[in-house]
């Protein structure tokens, strides 16, 4: 497990680097969610976790200054942990990736409050870098801009790590002492929450056209995570 963890942790850093500089959509939970699974050798519950997280968040977009909350480490905490849970404790039931979600849906505002310190932490190094370039220290320029993207891997790599350490325990302990009526309410929350995430998504489509095309992308990924399933 502590292998799979530090692993996850570093990868996911990279994706969170995409939020800020790559840009190459890998951040996007449907993305980063189903990479991670694929890399602890379950994509399957990596692309659950992932497209839960890609709906509940599909409205908060990041325009001007806005930060929105970090939907890619929310992805990937719950798809690692929901993995990891599951293996330490023999199954893998829906109810535990429900219980992951509840757990670490608060952890998106977590971290987009340590985006909002980086950001802030980087434009002052940005204006340092300038006030050395304008007395000659070229070399300010050629190395300078690196290390930003440097602290943003590296907290988010550490921010993932410790989350997930403290995750993994938590569900594996918890989940087995909850009561039947509990675990079975976790399996009618997960039956619900991809509800939840389409009248959010539904409430983003502002252009009357792009609704059939979003129920039909919508029922094509119903029929296609049904037979997933059953492969």
């Amino acid at each position: 497990m502590i292998t799979d963890v530090l692993i996850t942790s570093l990868v996911g850093g990279f994706f969170c680097l995409d939020r800020a500089f790559l840009l190459l959509m890998l951040s996007r939970p449907i993305v980063a969610a189903p990479l991670t699974g694929f890399i602890l050798g379950d994509p399957y519950t990596g692309l659950i976790a992932g497209a839960l997280t890609e709906l509940l968040w599909i409205d908060h977009l990041p325009i001007g200054m806005y930060l929105p909350p970090n939907d890619t480490v929310v992805s990937i905490l719950i798809a690692a942990s929901s993995i990891e849970a599951g293996r330490i404790l023999g199954t893998l039931p829906y109810g535990l990736i429900a219980l992951s979600v509840l757990f670490f849906v608060p952890f998106a505002r977590i971290a987009q409050q340590m985006d909002i310190w980086i950001a802030k932490r980087n434009g002052k190094i940005v204006d340092s870098i300038m006030q050395k370039a304008m007395n000659g220290e070229s070399y300010s320029v050629s190395f300078g801009h690196l290390f930003p993207l440097l602290k943003i891997w590296a907290l988010s790599s550490g921010f993932i790590m410790v989350s997930l350490f403290a995750g993994i325990s938590l569900l594996a302990f918890l989940f087995p002492s909850l009561p039947l009526w509990t675990v079975r309410g976790l399996e009618w929350l997960y039956a619900v929450l991809p509800l939840i995430g389409t009248a959010v998504a539904l409430n983003s489509v502002h252009v009357r056209g792009a609704f059939p095309i979003f129920c039909g992308i919508f029922l094509l990924g119903a029929i296609l995570f049904y037979y997933l399933k059953r492969i």
